[in-house]
């Protein structure tokens, strides 16, 4: 059964960036055999105290009754939801959840924001992960010459390419494989070729580790990597790509060869000892107790001075010239400023804004976030969320043979990852993507996979690659390819994720469909803007497939994923209507909707009564419908 709908796309909202004090419309949308309404409108809870606002009814338009209203933005973060009664009394409320009811938590509240909005290019980005020490190694690859004249630093344990990765200590963390900047920037084509335009680059500081994690300083870059030239050259040539660079910064930690900690420990009476937890004995604070990452403590005004806050900052450095990176992904961002009773992680993260702000607006702020990220995530710094719990974990769950192991770093709390339905899926994903404003939704990354996980393809049942992808890419947020995926690489737990990249092999069977599939889905994504901001509304679920539609004003896109043999019908008046270029009108008699990209054979079906798409086995489909008619305001 059709329920009313709103989100928070433009379709719904005059304006997803306001002012604080600003007036926005809002609108909904109530289907066809709802039932009568005596009064429609928004509750919102400006102040902590409810106010309700009447929408007045726009009109019909095919079939659907809009109604509008007029919500002011009177706190930074402004909650709403919606409210309809019916002639008979039953009351509904809508929110991002979905329909109920009875009365619904402001947890859960459609939100406006008026804190400084993510670029415009965030939405419209697709996201490729490098690790540098296994993406490319270039002609004159420092890690080479440093070898020949054992100069390597004592803590790397050299490997050549094509060396399994080692998964136990110390080789986990100090195999080194000589991947560099110039590598990555060699093969940038590959990047081209795939669509991607954003590059996201794990840390380039000197450390004590492969994964660099462990700072040694963030006053340069990695000599091994090829130093700061490298990094500038490599920006630059992305650039003139079309692809933007950002970096990952640690702002929990440092490692413990830091010269900040390491002139803490030998001076307890220096300006860097209050950069630290220290205790009378000496100890100290680390992440998760690993004494190599000593824990920052962010009450320092000079630790702020030195890393976040103003032009001479560590965040600052590299947006600026010759740097010019486009923004950072802050490792353990949820962590970040928390100890026991302390908590300032919203200091942290608006100050680092704040700089950003000051230096670049053009830049995006993504913070990792492992749990429930919604409560840090609403519009006041972080654009957008590394998490797992709107997106991958459900993904797995519903996509994973049952009883695969859950592997390090996805974050289950038992050893075999559950087995979902679509339909448990579909549930997962709303609960926790309702704690973020829309706008947040957008620059959040999807991810199937990170350098933190098992590769996606080690347990996935058969042929669901393009289903995943597929939903990545459709879905609202940030699609996102760790590099090697696209070549149907495998792995059981986030180190051996952290596979050298197997150049050559793109022609091979075993890799050139997958790498092709990548392709498509993102030339699908890029070539419909719909797809990276449109709403988004959400139409069958089975056990074993759902449907959803993106929606916007030009153009609509109905997706279908499946991972077995599958049936879902679709009520006619769930799909929009108005012929639009390009797009036939799918209520007209035996008229099917321009296929786009699909894999497998998911088949649309035509009839008077209502529509169905039928797969005999996993699918991912995708047609053309028209844009979204609606009256005039």
């Amino acid at each position: 059964m059709l329920t009313p709908h709103h989100d928070g796309s433009p379709l719904h909202v005059s304006n997803p960036a306001p002012a604080l004090g600003e007036v926005v419309r809002v609108r909904l949308r109530v289907p066809p055999g709802f039932g009568p309404l005596e009064w429609v409108g928004t509750r919102s809870n400006p102040n902590r105290e409810p106010r309700f606002d009447e929408a007045r009814r726009l009109g019909e338009a095919s079939g659907w009754d809009w109604y509008e209203a007029s919500v002011e933005v009177e706190n930074p973060v402004h909650g709403y939801r919606w409210l309809l009664v019916g002639v008979d009394g039953r009351q509904h409320w809508l929110n991002q959840v979905g329909l109920s009811s009875i009365e619904t938590r402001d947890h859960d509240d459609f939100r406006l924001v008026s804190h400084e909005p993510a670029p415009g290019w965030a939405a419209e980005s697709v996201m490729y992960q490098v690790f540098p020490d296994r993406f490319a190694k270039s002609a004159d690859a420092p890690f080479d010459e440093l070898r020949a004249r054992g100069e390597l630093p004592a803590w790397a344990m050299p490997a050549e390419w094509g060396d399994p990765v080692d998964p136990e200590p110390p080789g986990r963390s100090q195999q080194v494989y000589g991947g560099d900047l110039d590598g990555v920037r060699e093969r940038l084509d590959h990047l081209v070729g795939l669509g991607v335009n954003l590059l996201y680059l794990t840390p380039v500081f000197p450390a004590r580790s492969n994964h660099r994690y462990d700072a040694s300083t963030f006053d340069r870059v990695d000599e091994l990597l090829g130093g700061d030239d490298a990094l500038v050259r490599l920006v630059e040539a992305a650039h003139a790509r079309g692809i933007r660079v950002i970096g990952d910064l640690t702002s929990n930690h440092s490692g413990d060869a830091h010269e900040w900690f390491r002139t803490a420990q030998a001076d307890p009476a220096s300006a860097e000892r209050s950069f630290y937890f220290f205790g009378p004995d000496g100890s100290y604070e680390s992440w998760l107790g690993v004494p190599s990452l000593p824990k920052f403590d962010w009450s320092s005004s000079e630790l702020r001075r030195r890393f976040v806050e103003g032009p001479d900052s560590v965040v600052a450095k590299y947006l600026k010239p010759p740097f010019g990176l486009d923004g950072w992904r802050i490792d353990v961002a949820n962590m970040t400023g928390r100890l026991g009773a302390v908590d300032l992680n919203a200091e942290v993260r608006r100050t680092i804004r704040r700089t950003m702000l000051d230096v670049n607006p053009d830049t995006i702020l993504l913070g990792e976030s492992t749990n429930d990220a919604a409560s840090d995530f609403q519009g006041d710094a972080w654009h957008g969320a590394m998490t797992y719990t709107p997106f991958t974990r459900p993904l797995w769950s519903w996509l994973q043979r049952p009883g695969s192991p859950a592997g390090g770093g996805i974050g289950f709390a038992r050893n075999a990852v559950p087995a979902f339905t679509a339909r448990d899926f579909l549930e997962a994903h709303l609960r926790f993507a309702a704690g973020f404003p829309w706008r947040t939704r957008i620059a959040t990354m999807n991810a199937l996979d990170t350098h933190d996980t098992p590769r996606f393809l080690t347990h996935a049942r058969p042929a669901t690659v393009p289903v995943a992808f597929g939903l990545a890419a459709t879905m609202p947020g940030i699609p996102v390819v760790w590099a090697g995926d696209e070549f149907a690489l495998t792995g059981a737990d986030g180190e051996a994720s952290r596979t050298p990249m197997p150049w050559g092999s793109e022609a091979d069977p075993a890799v050139e469909p997958t790498l092709a599939a990548y392709r498509a889905l993102i030339a699908l994504r890029r070539a419909h803007p719909v797809l990276a901001t449109g709403g988004i509304r959400w139409l069958a679920a089975s056990d074993d497939a759902i449907a959803f539609v993106r929606e916007a004003t030009d153009a609509s896109v109905l997706v279908f994923a499946a991972r077995g043999a599958a049936r879902l019908g679709l009520e006619s008046a769930a799909l929009p209507q108005a012929g639009a270029d390009g797009a036939a009108d799918v209520t007209a008699p035996g008229a099917v909707p321009a296929a786009l990209v699909s894999f497998g054979e998911p088949r649309f079906e035509a009839s008077g009564a209502g529509h169905a798409i039928e797969t005999d086995a996993a699918a991912f489909g995708t047609w053309l419908l028209p844009g979204v008619a609606a009256p005039e305001t």
